[in-house]
């Protein structure tokens, strides 16, 4: 079996790409970065530093690498029994096009066999989104030819992977916590459903993706735009302040009430699971910057993602959520220069006021009680 991943970036070699190489298969990573490409065909393998209570250097083996957007990567879409991506979201768009090419480089050189395509993105439905993107760029008679041969699986992805330190002086270097999850929708594989160790295929994603958005996704974000708020550094300095924290465990038991109330989750099973998530939040060895994990607070407080989403479901099923509220409040707080979302929200916030910016960005109800409640703790924030 061969791969070819996009994105060999620390999310790409340390996760995805691992999972793959480690399975046995054949992978090629496409990225731009040249540096990295270069050690990539140089050495043919880069070491994964497994971080936690058994802490432990894992060396992935028989890699290569090609041009993200060179004619090579192309090629391989033509080739590959499967296509993976680790990129970020605002990136898929970019390689939609690259994508569309191979498949129609497939299409033409008569390969039939089953390709299957995995946006392994912090997304809700994220592969179906970018196989929409594809086909926008891709010419119609190609279409049905796609339908036939081509699975998009969408998949839900859970590792936490922060910037390698600055004492690294290798590209390739990469370091992760222990636990990491792959879920994917085996109803939207074409072919055979493949054997990867690391991989959990189910028939029920949706459950899981919420699952994932609504507890790490949702408390990692509170706890980063608390954290800033009150002159934390990293996650875990954040996390173990306990007001923090109990802002943190409130939000993601709210979320999990809509959970368990959506999807029939077993409610000790769930607080484990909070649980357990906190304790990744303060894994000592992972030292994660909370302005790393609040950026882009536009997409963060959009209506499909972790703060949002979450809070609409409260209001589905009639269920309290004032911890919930507080972290979208922390979230309109968020500052970076480096980061051009939270530029263009303090740009909004000078121009509109926090009740018109948040809905705008929200979708919700200017005029709704949700939203005058996030503003007045918004008004109450430092």
């Amino acid at each position: 079996m061969k791969a070819l991943h996009f994105g060999a970036g620390n999310i790409g070699r340390g996760f995805i790409g691992k999972l793959l190489a480690d399975a046995g298969i054949e992978l090629v990573f496409a990225d731009v970065n040249q540096t990295v490409l270069d050690a990539l065909n140089t050495r043919h393998e880069y070491p994964v530093h497994v971080v936690g209570e058994n802490a432990q250097t894992e060396i992935v083996k028989g890699v290569s690498a090609v041009n993200s957007s060179s004619t090579g990567a192309i090629t391989l879409i033509a080739e590959v029994d499967l296509v993976t991506t680790a990129v970020g979201p605002q990136v898929l768009t970019h390689i939609a096009g690259s994508v569309a090419s191979g498949l129609v480089q497939r299409c033409n050189s008569g390969n039939t066999q089953p390709l299957n395509i995995i946006a392994c993105e912090n997304m809700v439905r994220g592969t179906s989104q970018f196989k929409q993107q594809v086909l926008n760029v891709l010419p119609e008679q190609y279409h049905a030819w796609v339908e036939q041969h081509v699975g998009f699986v969408d998949s839900a992805v859970d590792r936490i992977v922060p910037p390698t330190g600055a004492g690294s002086h290798d590209p390739l270097d990469v370091t992760v916590e222990t636990f990491s999850e792959w879920i994917v929708d085996k109803t939207q594989f074409k072919g055979e459903l493949p054997t990867i160790a690391g991989m959990e295929l189910t028939d029920n994603l949706m459950a899981f993706v919420e699952r994932k958005l609504f507890t790490l996704n949702t408390g990692h974000a509170i706890t980063a735009y608390l954290g800033q708020l009150v002159g934390h550094h990293t996650i875990r300095e954040a996390i173990l302040d306990e007001k923090v924290r109990s802002v943190v465990t409130g939000a993601m038991e709210e979320s999990g009430a809509v959970l368990i109330k959506r999807y029939g989750f077993d409610a000790a099973k769930h607080a484990a699971y909070i649980q357990k998530i906190l304790s990744r939040f303060e894994n000592p060895y992972l030292k994660d910057d909370v302005e790393r994990v609040g950026r882009q607070p536009l997409r963060k407080l959009s209506a499909g993602d972790r703060l949002i989403k979450p809070l609409l479901g409260t209001l589905e099923y009639h269920l309290p959520h004032p911890n919930l509220v507080k972290g979208i409040a922390a979230a309109m707080h968020y500052r970076s220069q480096q980061d051009p979302q939270a530029q263009e929200l303090l740009s909004l916030l000078n121009k509109l006021g926090p009740q018109a910016t948040l809905a705008q960005i929200s979708g919700l109800d200017a005029n709704s009680d949700v939203v005058i409640a996030v503003v007045q703790a918004y008004n109450a924030m430092p």
